[in-house]
């Protein structure tokens, strides 16, 4: 008896066939608290041939809690390449395929992604079982903007790449969402102030737990938070997006720091009539045109 995937209403059910493709599976756990586990995804876990977690370890505790009986495998960051391969070859012989992470939605931030894609180009079904995801509860509660954001998840340790990241995230005009483990907690809020200036955050840490909090207020405030209370937990950081008026204004500034026929000269240079670089000018000066043709009179 072999279980498959009914696209349209997610459901598994038994059927005779075995000639059928499996299914991957991606089974949202929860982040702390055993509640938030679906009864979607416990059913899938029960039913499924197999499981492949991130850390076998911690998952067989949360598996023993709901008395779950399913054969377990490891995947994870040092094997996800292999080991996505031997998982896919096992769905075309029609195995059914639950992935779980340690905490949250397998794909985020973690290397669940890697068997996706594998998935993918083999032409097996993917589905997604909702649940359970820090960077989402962390944002909700967060009272930053909701609308728009870019999720960072943890920051590259190596500093070159480090440092591209924070100067591309400079004039992002999004929320800002990082994860972060506690020994590296102040060391970033440092380098994010360096990076983003003194912006309104939401620090929210063990999420769904007992001991959950959150701190609101500017990158000083929470920083001289944290020189007095050592962080503990697992923490999520949340920043307001840079609004477009302060690049704007930014922009309008580091052209001020140019002469008028320095800045005209930008644009004539590369053959632009004077007419119509006047017009560019007094746009980048946030002026208007007859202001521009005015000073330039003057200097005559």
């Amino acid at each position: 008896m072999r279980l498959y995937h009914d696209g349209c209403a997610g459901r598994i059910e038994a059927t005779g066939r075995k000639t059928m493709t499996g299914t991957l599976f991606l089974c949202a756990t929860p982040i702390g608290n055993l509640e938030d586990i679906t009864l979607r995804v416990l059913r899938t876990l029960k039913e499924v041939d197999l499981i492949a977690a991130e850390d076998t370890r911690n998952s067989i505790r949360l598996l023993n809690h709901f008395e779950i009986k399913t054969k377990l495998t490891s995947y994870h960051e040092y094997n996800k390449i292999e080991k996505a391969a031997v998982l896919v070859e096992k769905m075309k012989q029609g195995i059914n395929v639950a992935l779980i992470t340690d905490a949250g939605t397998p794909g985020i931030s973690d290397p669940g992604e890697e068997l996706v894609r594998q998935c993918l180009d083999a032409g097996i079904t993917v589905t997604s079982l909702p649940g359970a995801c820090a960077c989402i509860t962390a944002l909700t509660m967060s009272g930053q903007p909701t609308r728009r954001f870019a999720f960072e998840a943890f920051l590259p340790y190596d500093k070159k790449e480090r440092e591209e990241i924070l100067n591309e995230l400079k004039n992002e005009t999004r929320t800002i969402i990082l994860y972060e483990a506690p020994h590296h907690l102040k060391k970033t809020l440092i380098e994010c102030r360096e990076y983003l200036g003194n912006r309104k955050m939401t620090v929210c840490k063990e999420l769904t737990k007992k001991h959950e909090k959150k701190l609101r207020g500017t990158l000083d405030e929470v920083i001289a938070f944290y020189e007095e209370n050592e962080p503990r937990g697992e923490y999520v950081l949340v920043f307001e997006g840079k609004s477009r008026q302060e690049i704007k204004q930014e922009a309008q500034e580091k052209w001020m720091e140019l002469s008028l026929e320095e800045h005209m000269a930008r644009y004539t240079d590369q053959g632009v009539d004077r007419k119509e670089a006047m017009k560019l000018v007094a746009k980048d000066r946030g002026v208007r045109k007859r202001d521009v043709y005015n000073e330039l009179l003057k200097m005559k």
